[in-house]
């Protein structure tokens, strides 16, 4: 536990936290909407502090990013707890205990000990993921200036819902980011969520146009809530107009969980559809993923349509690439270090 940062003092011994969009107004003896900030005699703290509850080396690919450092491994922990309280959280068991009965589990460790161990494990980056990490915000600060100094990326998977303040504070030292924009409606985020929807576009317009970090977005599908042809048609529209047609868009296949077990699946029917939106509107990379058997992960050449990219689970070959760019026609490949 340490004293946590982006806070402020408020009348009466109450405080406000400034980390995420919630901005939640604290009293004394409470903590926030994610459960890990506390406010103890008018500071706020972090109580998840270097308490890490998953670790794990995977593929980048796995993030999923699939233009940043293709081929690569990733460091990748969390610490219990999110900012949001989705109804189909499908990591629901590390997200939201501290929020459900206060519960902050976790092996205690320090920034250097997180980067020696990714230097041992020969990644290439350090992944900031599995719960949300806004929420664990100075640890992640902390250990991503050391993972710069010793030469490795930065990597965050975030469902978008950090303040601006915070964005600030990170944008020096994250490289990438994965966004899950769960869908294009308030009400779906109010009611599923617990959120709102107009934060999380304001992020990654800044994240986009602003930040320079690399970024992809994912949408988990989730029938009848999400996938109707409308509300997909306004989400690709803004991906296209407002974020560009350069950045890759990840659908992902629901399955019934947490508090949605009553939901199906996704149908390959449904993500099939949506993947065409998003290529007829001008949407140069489109991936389905979490579906063994549609084959659309692979990566190719927006002009002449060659494939440049073969995915088979988080294997790849990119013989296709050269110097960032299509080897048989020369057109550029956005990302980093693409070939």
């Amino acid at each position: 536990m340490i004293e946590a940062r982006l806070w402020k003092g408020l009348k009466d011994g109450r405080v406000q936290c400034r980390l995420c969009s919630h901005y939640c107004i604290i009293d004394a003896d409470e903590r926030g909407a994610c459960g890990v900030r506390e406010n103890r005699g008018g500071t706020l703290y972090a109580l998840n502090y270097g308490k890490i509850a998953a670790r794990n080396l995977d593929p980048v690919e796995k993030k999923p990013l699939y233009h940043f450092q293709p081929g690569s491994m990733t460091f990748s922990f969390a610490t219990m707890g999110c900012n949001l309280n989705c109804r189909f959280c499908q990591n629901w068991s590390l997200s939201q205990p501290p929020r459900e009965s206060g519960e902050i589990l976790g092996r205690d460790t320090t920034p250097g000990e997180l980067v020696a161990d990714a230097l041992r494990l020969k990644a290439a980056s350090i992944s900031y993921t599995y719960s949300e990490p806004t929420i664990f915000f100075e640890l992640m600060q902390d250990t991503a200036r050391l993972a710069h100094d010793k030469g490795l990326k930065n990597i965050m998977v975030s469902n978008g819902y950090m303040s601006r303040e915070c964005l600030d504070e990170l944008g020096p030292h994250i490289d990438a980011v994965n966004v899950d924009l769960k869908a294009f409606t308030e009400d779906f985020y109010h009611d599923l969520t617990g959120a709102g929807l107009a934060p999380v576009l304001d992020n990654l317009r800044t994240i986009k146009h602003s930040l320079g970090w690399w970024l992809e977005v994912t949408t988990l599908l989730i029938p009848g809530r999400n996938d109707s042809e409308e509300e997909l048609d306004r989400l690709t529209d803004f991906l296209v107009n407002e974020i560009g047609t350069d950045t890759p868009w990840h659908i992902s296949r629901f399955h019934p969980d947490y508090r949605m077990a009553d939901t199906g699946p996704t149908t390959g029917d449904s993500l099939e559809r949506a993947l065409v939106m998003g290529r007829a509107k001008g949407l140069k990379f489109v991936y389905i993923g979490n579906m063994p058997g549609l084959n659309r992960q692979n990566t190719f050449c927006p002009d002449c349509g060659a494939e440049l990219v073969d995915r088979t689970g988080f294997a790849l070959h990119t013989s296709g690439i050269r110097d960032g760019r299509c080897a048989h026609c020369g057109e550029p490949i956005p990302g980093v270090g693409m070939g």
